[in-house]
């Protein structure tokens, strides 16, 4: 089931270079008042995009403010795609009236404010991934890897059913790694394509719900569909290196998020309440990563957390093996509260702070005590939709 990508009038030329074809944009212009359809960080987290029924919005976090919008007259995105801070976006169809089918991603170049290339499957996209030298496209059953320069398909991968599109990529230049489900349940496929190795992770006993890696692709984060156990593993050698407990009863996890320093795990659910973890891996020598060949597993090492900093353990886990395993689970350090009404996503910003976005065009920017932990401190709270929201 080969996808077709269709590049007329561009067109291959006798070098086998890309060609950028003139297609008729978006016909962008007002249009009535915008229903929220996506909402999605950009690779550092800096940015946010918001995809709605007539269009994308483009926020910057720190200060918080809309960079720009496009607004159309026949339809919106499901899928708003960036990379980094640059004018390159990815486009998938959806939402309410869209004109602008679900199987068919474009690749926007908003400076030049034209469709630079256009990829057409035929089955639904459930998630685009970008990276500055890769073009990643997955469906419910298989991902699809291309090369940015010249659109070439590197690669073909299967997997278990993904219906929400779960994959994530490194974004180091020395490091070309991507996670996602493999063909069993609960189980990571890494590809570590710089080193044409592919590592095996048997992450969870259920089927997985959330992922996320650090730049260097080096940790990977995951959680399954009960949502009570959130696992930290090693990418090189499929090692679990922390486990942490966000609560007892089963829950939807919204978004898992690694700090830069690898210090920090925030992760969002159904349950209302945004949580950090402490964690205790670190990385040695921040030049142990000059050339992907010179990376080991031993590159990540657990650490024993100190005192302060720490997440809380229960004091019964002397009885560890005895009573049920959430008695010496590892508990969340710091948190926040949301409403439990709509899907919320957190990532990391500068300064031990959060920023939360939500589907209910909420925008929350939050500081958390990396000693004592506890309650976060909301700093600021904007309807992003609302240009009159109160800052």
């Amino acid at each position: 089931m080969d996808p077709r990508r269709n590049f007329q009038p561009g067109r291959y030329d006798s070098r086998d270079t890309f060609t950028p074809g003139s297609f008729g944009p978006p016909d962008f212009g007002e249009s009535d008042e915008a229903e929220l359809v996506s909402v999605s960080w950009n690779q550092d987290y800096s940015c946010f995009a918001a995809g709605t029924s007539h269009g994308f919005h483009i926020y910057n976090c720190e200060p918080f403010k809309e960079t720009f919008r496009r607004e159309l007259k026949d339809g919106g995105f499901k899928i708003v795609e960036m990379l980094f801070r640059s004018n390159i976006l990815a486009l998938v169809g959806g939402g309410p009236n869209s004109q602008y089918p679900s199987n068919k991603v474009l690749i926007w170049d908003d400076h030049q404010s034209r469709c630079i290339s256009e990829f057409t499957f035929r089955s639904e996209i459930r998630a685009v991934k970008l990276r500055r030298d890769r073009i990643v496209v997955v469906l419910e059953h298989k991902i699809y890897v291309y090369n940015f320069m010249d659109l070439r398909l590197l690669h073909q991968i299967e997997n278990l059913a993904n219906p929400r599109g779960l994959c994530c990529l490194s974004h180091h230049m020395n490091t070309s790694v991507l996670a996602c489900p493999g063909i069993r349940r609960g189980e990571v496929r890494v590809e570590h394509f710089g080193l044409n190795m592919v590592q095996i992770i048997n992450a969870h006993d259920s089927n997985l719900a959330c992922m996320t890696m650090t730049l260097d692709g080096l940790l990977l984060a995951t959680a399954s569909t009960k949502g009570t156990l959130i696992r930290i593993f090693n990418t090189m050698d499929g090692t679990r290196l922390q486990e942490v407990r966000r609560g007892v009863d089963r829950a939807d996890i919204y978004s898992i998020a690694l700090s830069p320093n690898v210090q920090w795990l925030a992760v969002s659910s159904d349950k209302g309440t945004v949580h950090i973890f402490s964690l205790r891996v670190r990385v040695i020598g921040e030049d142990a990563y000059s050339t992907e060949h010179e990376t080991s597993s031993n590159s990540l090492q657990p650490l024993v957390s100190p005192a302060s900093g720490a997440n809380p353990g229960s004091s019964l886990s002397f009885l560890r093996g005895v009573l049920p395993k959430y008695f010496s689970s590892e508990w969340s350090f710091s948190q926040f509260h949301v409403p439990e009404v709509t899907q919320y996503f957190a990532a990391f910003g500068a300064q031990n702070t959060i920023a939360i976005i939500g589907m209910d065009g909420s925008f929350y920017r939050c500081n958390f005590d990396p000693v004592n932990g506890g309650e976060m401190t909301q700093l600021e709270h904007f309807h992003f939709l609302k240009p009159d929201s109160p800052r």
